[in-house]
């Protein structure tokens, strides 16, 4: 759902704002309230964060975090799956992990929802990539396919269950394969 507010915000004056059940996020000046996740997407998104966590976090390599707020070059996005390589993942003076991330995920992760417009996720992918972001997926359930973006370069398709996918520099330690990913549907 776009609103369209009024005036024009600025990304400080949406934040401001009272938070959505689900969340909205600030794209292109637009307010977009991103639809309620379904069962296969939220399937994918545990599943998907556990993976991540548990291959890369425990090695403080990178950390996964799910529906997390991102403000970078005057956009507030919130991707399904945001993995910050460690040294990026902000921190308080305690060292305790900071509530607000003022920066693109190193790995953007978008799971496409039934109702959801993939042209919109596909600019908030590509926006992502000018800042940091060193690989961004869309993740289709219905059609079983994962689309990788990567700074400069073509977007990849991915359909075939014996695929491997390809992943960031630091995620090298993850053996992801499209039928593996679609896997986690059927658990």
């Amino acid at each position: 759902m776009v609103q369209t507010p009024a005036k024009t915000l600025t990304l400080e004056e949406f934040l401001q704002l009272p938070e959505t059940e689900p969340a909205s996020e600030y794209i292109d000046g637009e307010i977009i309230q991103k639809p309620m996740p379904q069962g296969k997407h939220s399937a994918i998104q545990s599943e998907f964060a556990s993976a991540v966590n548990a291959a890369l976090r425990t090695k403080k390599i990178a950390r996964a975090f799910p529906e997390l707020r991102c403000q970078f070059a005057g956009w507030g996005i919130v991707p399904d799956v945001s993995v910050f390589t460690w040294a990026r993942i902000p921190r308080q003076a305690d060292g305790s992990i900071a509530n607000v991330f003022q920066s693109a995920p190193d790995w953007l992760i978008e799971i496409l929802s039934p109702d959801q417009n993939s042209t919109k996720i596909t600019k908030k992918i590509l926006h992502a990539l000018k800042y940091e972001t060193q690989m961004g997926w869309l993740i289709d359930p219905e059609e079983k396919t994962i689309f990788v973006y990567r700074p400069g370069q073509q977007p990849e398709v991915f359909d075939e269950p014996e695929q491997q996918l390809p992943l960031p520099e630091f995620a090298q330690e993850l053996n992801l394969t499209v039928g593996l990913v679609f896997d986690w549907l059927l658990d």
